[in-house]
């Protein structure tokens, strides 16, 4: 009779317990991948920065910023003065006046436009070209970042969604190991012992499942920040992680040299300090500028041979100057303009073998992850069927309190383990596609 209390009492516990298996979270709204990408695209701070300096790079490109236009502008003036004069002219007469005054205006439309400066403005206006390109560039790897940065948050979410699962899952056990260590103590079939030692490992699954759902909050706050939106913003992720397991390192190689922005600004900065030489070798060639404008002038004076004149009418020049010594300057800027090329070829090489080496080893764990992601998944699978077995002979009395603390630690662990494998296959994933220039979702 005893152990058939015994056993209802077992069958009662369970049934509890699955009744207070609650979820990990309320059934806040489900946030795809794309959906925070999305979101960040659209909204994120460092983007829209980046978005708004390309608007300016593109601005600039003009004729008119590389000097190729003429300038028109209007002028006015005015000079008045009052004077005590005395004149002696040549045949000996004298003029004296105390406050003579004297009254001069001109005002008209001149244009000033310089026609040759040794092809420096040409060099110029491609040289803004290049900065504009340059700016694309910049853009494209501040996207890149936040993408890579959206998707590394929001899988560090999925696994943390994961582990909490998995910690609930524990809490649970313990709550059964409680209530049944209790049961046999009541009917005198334990210790009061193996009840507080069950009691201890429920407040330290507890304690593990109150830490990991503190990091879970925290890093969903970051998530918001990330897609700049109300940081109170509840949600969820989805449950699973999709792994590209066909990426080749030839392929990703082949696309890091054509696609990658950082050996793109490279490239760009090369470009852009041969235009810098050809600017600056353009001092040696003769500047040629031509003026013109239409004046009119009046003027006034109280002492003098005309008291009054006035003038209108077309001006004109040209002007020309030639740098021929200015104590070696010249040849001084453009040995740093040559050394300034040299310096961004050495950065292409530089940057080339940099994001080289990121991948070929970002490959190498990457491989390494699609082994672990496997691997872990059949290690699930057999610490569950132990977990099974384990609380069987649990309940029937046959095994230690000791062998089933062992059994719930490596199912949890096994689940951890698992989760964490799949989310370092995505990361790695995520990393080499950020490196190749190429990520799509």
């Amino acid at each position: 009779m005893r152990f058939f209390i015994y056993i209802v009492f077992c069958l009662s516990t369970l049934m509890c317990a699955a009744q207070e298996a609650a979820p990990i979270q309320p059934l806040y709204p489900v946030i795809t991948a794309e959906q925070a990408v999305a979101l960040a695209l659209e909204n994120n701070y460092d983007i829209k920065l980046a978005a708004n300096d390309l608007k300016i790079d593109e601005q600039n490109v003009s004729l008119a910023n590389a000097g190729l236009l003429p300038n028109l502008y209007g002028s006015f003036g005015q000079n008045n003065s009052l004077q005590n004069s005395r004149q002696v002219r040549t045949d000996g007469t004298v003029q004296e006046q105390n406050n003579a005054r004297n009254n001069s205006m001109n005002y008209g439309v001149n244009l000033g436009w310089t026609i040759f400066d040794g092809f420096r403005m040409f060099a110029r206006y491609d040289q803004l070209q290049e900065l504009e390109k340059l700016g694309e560039t910049e853009l494209k790897f501040t996207v890149l970042t936040k993408v890579s940065d959206v998707l590394t948050t929001y899988y560090d979410l999925v696994q943390q969604q994961q582990t909490l699962k998995a910690l609930d899952t524990a809490v649970v056990i313990s709550k059964q190991r409680v209530t049944l260590a209790d049961n046999r103590f009541t009917i005198g079939k334990a210790a009061k012992l193996e009840v507080l030692n069950a009691q201890v490992d429920l407040n330290t699954d507890k304690t593990n499942y109150l830490r990991q759902k503190e990091l879970y909050e925290n890093t969903k706050t970051y998530l918001n920040e990330l897609m700049a939106r109300d940081l109170t913003t509840q949600f969820r992720v989805v449950d699973t992680v999709a792994i590209d397991d066909k990426l080749k390192l030839v392929d990703l190689m082949s696309l890091a040299g054509s696609q990658n922005p950082q050996i793109q600004i490279a490239l760009i900065n090369k470009r852009v300090a041969e235009l810098n030489l050809k600017q600056v070798k353009g001092d040696r060639y003769p500047q040629v500028a031509v003026t013109t404008g239409y004046v009119i002038t009046s003027s006034e004076s109280t002492l003098g041979f005309a008291k009054e004149s006035s003038g209108r009418g077309l001006s004109y020049g040209i002007s020309a100057n030639i740098n021929i010594f200015n104590g070696f300057l010249q040849k001084r800027r453009e040995n740093i303009a040559k050394l300034q090329i040299d310096s961004s070829k050495i950065q292409i090489e530089q940057q080339t073998q940099s994001i080289n080496s990121q991948l070929i080893s970002a490959y190498q764990t990457y491989l390494t992850n699609l082994e672990l992601v496997a691997l872990e998944a059949k290690n699930v699978e057999i610490a569950e069927q132990n977990l099974d077995i384990t609380m069987e002979k649990y309940r029937i009395g046959t095994i230690t309190q000791l062998e089933v603390r062992t059994a719930q630690l490596n199912y949890v662990n096994a689940l951890t383990r698992n989760n964490s494998a799949q989310y370092q296959a995505k990361i790695s994933e995520v990393t080499l596609k950020e490196l190749a220039g190429n990520i799509k979702f």
